[in-house]
């Protein structure tokens, strides 16, 4: 008996089959695409910020379009940083209305990363990713921890956007609880890069590494201080009654 193939599966595909003629068969489009690439992948990031206001620019009225595509672009296709886009739409677009650019389109992405995982399979997501690596440990992550797993990891900005989303995908976890741990927990970084990036003064490095120490040390203490203190009483309990025992002893 044959196979037979789903209907999103085949959406999927024809979707990716349309893009990538897309690009290998316009010039212009994939100029365009490349030098995004090209920007993202600047080493410092102010430097990456302002290119990347100056090429949204260049679209006139469409910039917000492109921004929202790219986006979408860097978490499917490619491991580019996503902060670079959201600092610059809040550059451009104020904190306000770059904030719900920057959300929106990064759910938008999500969403098409998880639908890629659970209509294609395993395989595919490890080509896409480049390595079954990162999804074994997530795996692992996704065992213990289910829709929690996803909202902690959106919490840290140092960690693979699109690994997670395909990792999901892979699972049983249902498209409604990815979706609101996937929004709610990307929405603090969303607002502050906008913020920042509305403002944006001094050395955005060390303003990145400074939240995302502070909220990795929130986050892993709020997932980790739970167990840590059971332990504590445990321990303490434990304790309590060996010396009771020996008390009794005679």
């Amino acid at each position: 008996m044959k196979a037979r193939v789903s209907a999103p599966a085949i959406t999927v595909i024809l979707l990716i089959g349309l893009a990538v003629a897309a690009y290998g068969l316009s010039a212009p489009l994939r100029s365009q695409v490349n030098e995004a690439v090209a920007i993202m992948r600047l080493s410092e990031p102010q430097v990456a910020i302002a290119a990347f206001k100056e090429y949204l620019l260049g679209f006139g009225a469409w910039a917000a379009v492109v921004s929202a595509a790219l986006m979408v672009f860097q978490s499917v296709a490619a491991p580019l940083p996503s902060f670079v886009v959201t600092f610059a739409n809040g550059l451009l677009f104020g904190w306000a209305w770059g904030a719900l650019l920057s959300w929106t389109s990064a759910m938008l992405g999500a969403v098409l990363c998880y639908g890629i995982a659970r209509s294609l399979g395993r395989p595919v997501v490890e080509r896409l990713v480049g390595s079954s690596t990162a999804l074994e440990t997530w795996d692992l992550f996704f065992a213990r921890f289910g829709v929690r797993a996803i909202l902690i990891a959106r919490l840290l900005p140092f960690v693979s956007f699109d690994v997670i989303s395909y990792g999901a995908g892979l699972t049983r976890m249902g498209l409604w609880d990815f979706l609101w741990a996937t929004g709610l927990g990307q929405l603090p970084a969303t607002l502050l890069y906008s913020y920042l990036g509305e403002n944006l003064t001094g050395s955005i490095r060390v303003l990145f590494w400074i939240f995302s120490i502070t909220l990795a040390i929130f986050v892993i203490g709020s997932a980790v201080g739970p167990r840590v203190l059971r332990n504590m009483r445990a321990s303490k309990f434990r304790k309590s009654e060996e010396e009771s025992d020996s008390a009794k002893a005679p």
